[in-house]
């Protein structure tokens, strides 16, 4: 019969066997489960053969869902849209169409708009004003709201804007150049335009017409 006494050693040889079996087992514990699971590194592949590597996760820092502007996730009842308006300017003195107008879209509260616009044959940007505003409807007894987002001078702008209130929003536009030109504008966001002759759009612009149709209306206006 085998002699089990606990206080039997071990021979040198058998001890040695022991400790290396051992080391190798922990080894295979820290390189096989441990990293993948804790550390997301995965050397023998284990971590990935058994799942353990999804167990992984990063640590996290929890961000909110609303700040002073609003909502950071928001949502609509209606697809975002694209539009393109080009506007022609004539120049001061030169007797073809305004040189001055204004051009909105209308938008709900938090709504957001992104847009481009860029001056068309301006050769010196000092002489194209801008401002960027907006206005709740005006209506009999009652006052309106209104709010400048950014004004200036220049040939382009890009940005965005989350609508303050109900209202239309759009620019201000003057040519004081001695030639005229086309302000084409690129939106797109959560808006509608505004029907040709209504407030915002008084000088009956029509959007995604071709640019050259919009330039022949520079010669005829």
């Amino acid at each position: 019969m085998t002699d089990l006494h606990p206080s039997r050693r071990l021979s040198r040889g058998a001890l040695i066997i022991a400790v290396g079996a051992a080391l190798a087992a922990a080894t295979l514990v820290v390189f096989g489960a441990v990293l993948p699971a804790e550390f997301n590194k995965d050397p023998l592949g284990l971590g990935r053969l058994t799942g353990l590597s999804r167990l992984w996760a990063p640590s996290e820092t929890e961000i909110r869902g609303r700040t002073a502007a609003g909502p950071l996730a928001r949502f609509y009842p209606t697809p975002a849209r694209s539009d393109v308006v080009e506007i022609p300017l004539g120049n001061v003195g030169g007797g073809v169409g305004r040189y001055s107008l204004e051009y909105k879209v209308r938008m709900k509260q938090g709504a957001v708009l992104l847009y481009d616009w860029e001056a068309i044959d301006l050769k010196d940007p000092s002489l194209l004003a801008y401002d960027f505003h907006g206005h709740t409807p005006a209506e009999p007894d009652k006052p309106m709201t209104v709010a400048t987002h950014r004004k200036g001078k220049g040939a382009s702008g890009h940005g965005s804007l989350i609508a303050p209130f109900d209202g239309i929003q759009g620019w201000f536009f003057d040519n004081s150049s001695d030639a005229p030109i086309v302000i084409r504008i690129k939106l797109h966001g959560f808006y509608e335009l505004v029907p040709p002759g209504e407030e915002g759009n008084e000088e009956g612009i029509v959007a995604n017409l071709p640019a050259g149709a919009v330039r022949a209306k520079m010669t005829t206006r």
